[in-house]
Protein backbone atom coordinates (compact mmCIF):
# COMPACT_ATOMS: atom_id res chain seq x y z
CA UNK A 1 0.00 0.00 0.00
CA UNK A 2 1.22 3.38 -0.84
CA UNK A 3 1.54 5.70 1.88
CA UNK A 4 1.57 9.38 1.20
CA UNK A 5 3.44 12.15 2.70
CA UNK A 6 5.80 10.24 4.35
CA UNK A 7 9.48 12.16 5.44
CA UNK A 8 12.58 10.21 4.25
CA UNK A 9 14.88 13.03 6.06
CA UNK A 10 15.68 11.49 9.60
CA UNK A 11 17.65 14.76 10.01
CA UNK A 12 18.27 18.59 8.83
CA UNK A 13 21.65 20.47 8.32
CA UNK A 14 21.31 24.10 8.93
CA UNK A 15 23.61 26.13 7.49
CA UNK A 16 23.10 29.46 9.70
CA UNK A 17 25.33 32.31 8.60
CA UNK A 18 27.66 31.93 5.63
CA UNK A 19 31.05 33.19 7.99
CA UNK A 20 35.05 33.05 7.23
CA UNK A 21 36.89 31.69 9.95
CA UNK A 22 38.18 34.86 11.15
CA UNK A 23 34.39 35.78 11.60
CA UNK A 24 32.76 32.98 12.95
CA UNK A 25 34.61 33.56 16.63
CA UNK A 26 33.60 37.49 16.31
CA UNK A 27 30.23 36.41 15.60
CA UNK A 28 29.76 33.50 18.41
CA UNK A 29 31.09 36.17 21.54
CA UNK A 30 28.59 38.91 19.78
CA UNK A 31 25.45 36.45 20.17
CA UNK A 32 27.09 35.07 23.08
CA UNK A 33 27.35 38.60 24.96
CA UNK A 34 23.61 39.58 23.63
CA UNK A 35 21.89 36.32 24.89
CA UNK A 36 22.94 36.68 28.20
CA UNK A 37 22.14 39.99 28.50
CA UNK A 38 18.57 38.85 27.04
CA UNK A 39 18.09 36.24 29.99
CA UNK A 40 19.86 38.93 32.26
CA UNK A 41 17.95 41.50 31.96
CA UNK A 42 14.19 40.08 31.18
CA UNK A 43 14.81 37.77 34.37
CA UNK A 44 15.93 40.57 36.20
CA UNK A 45 12.50 42.45 35.12
CA UNK A 46 10.40 39.25 35.97
CA UNK A 47 12.13 39.17 39.52
CA UNK A 48 11.25 42.72 40.27
CA UNK A 49 7.52 42.52 39.49
CA UNK A 50 7.18 39.74 41.67
CA UNK A 51 8.91 41.21 44.36
CA UNK A 52 7.83 44.99 44.49
CA UNK A 53 4.31 45.42 45.11
CA UNK A 54 3.98 48.43 44.03
CA UNK A 55 4.82 47.01 40.80
CA UNK A 56 1.95 44.68 41.00
CA UNK A 57 -0.32 46.73 38.00
CA UNK A 58 -1.38 45.52 34.83
CA UNK A 59 0.89 47.21 33.12
CA UNK A 60 3.99 45.44 35.12
CA UNK A 61 2.01 42.21 35.09
CA UNK A 62 2.04 41.91 30.85
CA UNK A 63 5.41 43.14 31.07
CA UNK A 64 6.86 40.19 33.19
CA UNK A 65 4.63 37.79 31.21
CA UNK A 66 6.67 39.38 28.04
CA UNK A 67 9.85 39.05 29.61
CA UNK A 68 9.44 35.57 30.26
CA UNK A 69 7.80 35.01 26.47
CA UNK A 70 11.21 36.43 25.42
CA UNK A 71 13.91 34.38 27.70
CA UNK A 72 12.26 31.10 25.63
CA UNK A 73 11.69 32.81 22.41
CA UNK A 74 15.49 33.33 22.62
CA UNK A 75 16.11 29.84 24.50
CA UNK A 76 14.56 28.05 21.82
CA UNK A 77 16.93 28.88 18.79
CA UNK A 78 20.42 30.90 20.18
CA UNK A 79 21.92 28.20 22.51
CA UNK A 80 21.65 25.94 19.09
CA UNK A 81 22.57 28.80 16.98
CA UNK A 82 25.83 29.00 19.32
CA UNK A 83 26.13 25.22 19.34
CA UNK A 84 26.55 25.47 15.28
CA UNK A 85 29.28 28.39 15.79
CA UNK A 86 31.31 26.49 17.90
CA UNK A 87 30.82 23.04 15.96
CA UNK A 88 31.47 21.74 12.54
CA UNK A 89 28.70 19.29 13.25
CA UNK A 90 25.36 21.53 12.69
CA UNK A 91 22.78 18.72 12.25
CA UNK A 92 19.69 18.35 13.71
CA UNK A 93 16.99 15.62 14.36
CA UNK A 94 13.68 15.62 12.61
CA UNK A 95 12.12 15.30 15.96
CA UNK A 96 13.89 18.15 17.49
CA UNK A 97 13.50 20.56 14.61
CA UNK A 98 9.32 19.77 14.41
CA UNK A 99 9.59 20.74 18.37
CA UNK A 100 11.84 23.62 18.08
CA UNK A 101 9.60 24.98 15.42
CA UNK A 102 6.33 24.54 17.35
CA UNK A 103 7.76 25.69 20.19
CA UNK A 104 9.04 29.30 18.55
CA UNK A 105 5.60 29.73 17.07
CA UNK A 106 3.39 29.01 19.75
CA UNK A 107 5.82 31.43 22.09
CA UNK A 108 5.81 34.04 19.15
CA UNK A 109 2.17 33.61 18.48
CA UNK A 110 1.37 34.08 21.93
CA UNK A 111 3.85 37.59 22.17
CA UNK A 112 2.28 39.00 18.73
CA UNK A 113 -1.27 39.13 20.42
CA UNK A 114 0.06 39.89 23.87
CA UNK A 115 1.30 43.14 22.31
CA UNK A 116 -2.54 43.78 21.40
CA UNK A 117 -3.41 43.01 24.57
CA UNK A 118 -0.54 45.74 26.01
CA UNK A 119 -2.29 48.30 23.98
CA UNK A 120 -5.43 47.81 24.89
CA UNK A 121 -4.16 48.67 28.67
CA UNK A 122 -2.98 51.27 27.50
CA UNK A 123 -5.71 52.67 26.29
CA UNK A 124 -7.38 51.91 29.18
CA UNK A 125 -4.71 53.77 31.20
CA UNK A 126 -4.53 56.75 29.38
CA UNK A 127 -8.87 57.24 28.45
CA UNK A 128 -10.20 55.83 31.45
CA UNK A 129 -7.58 56.26 34.04
CA UNK A 130 -10.54 56.62 36.93
CA UNK A 131 -12.01 53.45 36.27
CA UNK A 132 -8.54 51.73 35.28
CA UNK A 133 -8.46 49.53 37.97
CA UNK A 134 -11.22 48.09 38.09
CA UNK A 135 -11.55 47.72 34.32
CA UNK A 136 -8.07 45.81 33.87
CA UNK A 137 -8.91 43.63 37.33
CA UNK A 138 -6.47 40.65 37.97
CA UNK A 139 -9.41 38.47 36.84
CA UNK A 140 -9.39 39.86 33.24
CA UNK A 141 -6.04 39.94 32.96
CA UNK A 142 -5.15 36.31 33.59
CA UNK A 143 -8.15 35.81 30.97
CA UNK A 144 -6.88 37.92 28.29
CA UNK A 145 -2.87 36.13 28.80
CA UNK A 146 -4.36 32.45 28.88
CA UNK A 147 -6.46 33.59 25.60
CA UNK A 148 -2.68 34.75 24.04
CA UNK A 149 -1.48 31.42 24.83
CA UNK A 150 -4.26 29.33 23.86
CA UNK A 151 -3.84 31.23 20.34
CA UNK A 152 -0.24 30.65 20.18
CA UNK A 153 -0.51 26.74 20.85
CA UNK A 154 -3.94 26.18 18.26
CA UNK A 155 -2.09 28.25 15.48
CA UNK A 156 1.36 27.04 15.93
CA UNK A 157 -0.27 23.35 15.78
CA UNK A 158 -1.78 24.33 12.22
CA UNK A 159 1.33 26.00 11.44
CA UNK A 160 3.60 22.72 12.21
CA UNK A 161 1.10 20.30 11.14
CA UNK A 162 1.02 22.07 7.29
CA UNK A 163 4.42 21.92 7.39
CA UNK A 164 5.28 18.59 8.54
CA UNK A 165 2.63 16.65 6.28
CA UNK A 166 4.76 17.25 3.33
CA UNK A 167 7.66 14.79 2.24
CA UNK A 168 11.30 15.78 2.87
CA UNK A 169 12.66 13.06 1.05
CA UNK A 170 15.56 15.02 -1.16
CA UNK A 171 18.21 18.01 -0.09
CA UNK A 172 18.21 18.21 3.88
CA UNK A 173 20.35 21.40 4.15
CA UNK A 174 18.09 24.33 5.77
CA UNK A 175 19.07 27.81 4.68
CA UNK A 176 18.45 29.21 8.44
CA UNK A 177 20.00 29.45 12.09
CA UNK A 178 17.12 27.63 13.17
CA UNK A 179 14.11 25.53 11.42
CA UNK A 180 11.81 28.43 10.79
CA UNK A 181 8.43 27.32 8.88
CA UNK A 182 9.54 29.23 5.56
CA UNK A 183 12.87 27.85 5.52
CA UNK A 184 12.23 24.23 6.30
CA UNK A 185 9.27 24.79 3.54
CA UNK A 186 11.52 25.27 0.48
CA UNK A 187 13.32 21.62 0.97
CA UNK A 188 9.71 19.71 0.83
CA UNK A 189 9.62 17.29 -2.48
CA UNK A 190 5.68 18.91 -2.87
CA UNK A 191 4.01 21.75 -4.07
CA UNK A 192 3.88 24.00 -1.31
CA UNK A 193 1.47 26.74 -2.28
CA UNK A 194 -1.43 25.34 -0.13
CA UNK A 195 0.84 25.80 2.68
CA UNK A 196 1.82 29.93 1.32
CA UNK A 197 -2.30 30.30 1.29
CA UNK A 198 -2.45 28.92 4.94
CA UNK A 199 0.67 31.02 6.35
CA UNK A 200 -1.06 33.77 4.54
CA UNK A 201 -4.29 33.22 6.23
CA UNK A 202 -3.34 32.17 9.55
CA UNK A 203 -0.91 35.38 8.93
CA UNK A 204 -3.88 37.56 9.29
CA UNK A 205 -4.70 35.71 12.77
CA UNK A 206 -1.27 35.99 14.34
CA UNK A 207 -0.17 39.48 13.11
CA UNK A 208 -1.91 41.35 10.83
CA UNK A 209 -5.35 40.94 13.63
CA UNK A 210 -2.78 42.09 16.37
CA UNK A 211 -1.25 44.97 14.53
CA UNK A 212 -4.79 46.48 13.25
CA UNK A 213 -6.10 46.08 16.42
CA UNK A 214 -3.14 48.05 17.92
CA UNK A 215 -3.06 50.63 15.36
CA UNK A 216 -7.04 51.27 16.08
CA UNK A 217 -6.41 51.50 19.86
CA UNK A 218 -3.57 53.94 19.70
CA UNK A 219 -5.69 56.39 17.33
CA UNK A 220 -8.06 56.17 19.63
CA UNK A 221 -5.27 57.41 22.58
CA UNK A 222 -3.88 59.77 20.88
CA UNK A 223 -6.56 62.02 20.34
CA UNK A 224 -7.48 61.30 23.86
CA UNK A 225 -3.39 62.19 24.66
CA UNK A 226 -4.19 65.61 22.59
CA UNK A 227 -7.04 66.69 24.50
CA UNK A 228 -4.84 66.50 27.86
CA UNK A 229 -4.62 69.83 28.90
CA UNK A 230 -0.99 69.72 30.79
CA UNK A 231 2.11 69.84 28.51
CA UNK A 232 3.88 67.16 31.16
CA UNK A 233 0.94 64.73 30.98
CA UNK A 234 0.96 64.85 27.47
CA UNK A 235 4.45 63.67 27.32
CA UNK A 236 4.02 61.26 29.93
CA UNK A 237 1.47 59.67 27.89
CA UNK A 238 3.39 60.11 24.82
CA UNK A 239 6.42 58.31 26.64
CA UNK A 240 4.70 55.73 27.62
CA UNK A 241 2.74 54.75 23.98
CA UNK A 242 6.56 55.53 22.32
CA UNK A 243 8.05 52.74 24.34
CA UNK A 244 5.34 50.78 22.95
CA UNK A 245 5.17 51.32 19.28
CA UNK A 246 8.70 50.24 19.12
CA UNK A 247 8.54 47.09 20.53
CA UNK A 248 5.76 46.42 18.43
CA UNK A 249 7.45 47.65 15.56
CA UNK A 250 10.76 46.05 16.01
CA UNK A 251 8.69 42.53 16.34
CA UNK A 252 5.61 42.85 14.34
CA UNK A 253 6.63 44.68 11.02
CA UNK A 254 9.41 41.69 10.04
CA UNK A 255 7.51 38.82 11.62
CA UNK A 256 4.77 40.24 8.91
CA UNK A 257 7.02 40.28 6.25
CA UNK A 258 8.62 36.83 6.71
CA UNK A 259 5.18 34.83 7.05
CA UNK A 260 2.49 36.68 4.89
CA UNK A 261 5.37 36.80 1.96
CA UNK A 262 5.12 34.13 -0.93
CA UNK A 263 7.85 31.49 -0.23
CA UNK A 264 9.29 31.75 -3.56
CA UNK A 265 9.90 35.38 -3.17
CA UNK A 266 12.08 34.86 0.29
CA UNK A 267 15.71 34.41 -0.01
CA UNK A 268 17.57 32.93 2.79
CA UNK A 269 19.94 35.89 3.47
CA UNK A 270 16.75 37.89 3.88
CA UNK A 271 14.70 35.48 5.99
CA UNK A 272 18.12 35.11 8.12
CA UNK A 273 17.95 39.07 8.54
CA UNK A 274 14.06 39.77 9.62
CA UNK A 275 14.32 36.61 11.95
CA UNK A 276 17.25 38.08 13.96
CA UNK A 277 15.00 41.28 14.32
CA UNK A 278 11.99 39.77 16.03
CA UNK A 279 13.80 36.69 17.74
CA UNK A 280 16.89 37.80 19.30
CA UNK A 281 17.00 41.66 18.56
CA UNK A 282 13.54 42.61 19.55
CA UNK A 283 13.60 40.32 22.49
CA UNK A 284 17.71 42.19 23.90
CA UNK A 285 15.80 45.49 23.21
CA UNK A 286 12.70 45.22 25.36
CA UNK A 287 14.14 45.62 28.62
CA UNK A 288 15.81 48.80 27.62
CA UNK A 289 13.32 50.37 26.07
CA UNK A 290 10.11 49.03 28.20
CA UNK A 291 11.21 48.87 32.27
CA UNK A 292 15.07 49.51 32.22
CA UNK A 293 14.41 53.22 31.88
CA UNK A 294 11.40 52.91 33.77
CA UNK A 295 11.78 55.06 37.20
CA UNK A 296 9.05 52.40 39.01
CA UNK A 297 11.62 49.88 37.84
CA UNK A 298 14.52 51.51 38.90
CA UNK A 299 12.93 51.94 42.06
CA UNK A 300 12.26 48.48 43.01
CA UNK A 301 15.95 47.44 41.45
CA UNK A 302 17.53 49.92 44.63
CA UNK A 303 14.84 48.93 46.83
CA UNK A 304 15.75 45.13 46.34
CA UNK A 305 19.32 45.66 46.47
CA UNK A 306 18.90 48.07 49.70
CA UNK A 307 19.93 51.30 48.34
CA UNK A 308 17.06 52.85 48.89
CA UNK A 309 15.18 55.43 47.34
CA UNK A 310 16.27 56.61 43.85
CA UNK A 311 17.44 60.58 44.00
CA UNK A 312 14.41 63.09 42.73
Amino acid sequence: MHMPNQSFVTEFILLGFSLGPRTTPLLFSAFLMIYLLIILGNSLITILICLDSHLHTPMYFFIGILSMLDVGYTTTTVPQMLAHLASQNKTISFSSCVAQMYIFLVLGVTESWLFAIMSVDRYVAICHPLRYKVIMSPWLCRIMTIFCGLWGVISALVYTIFAMRLSYCGPNKIKHFFCEVPAVLKLACADTSVNDRVDFILGFSVILIPLSLIFAIYVNIFIAILKIHSSQGRLKAFSTCASHITVVTMFGVPAMVMYMKPGSKATPEEDKKLALFYNVISAFLNPIIYSLRNKDVKKAFLKVIGWGRVPK
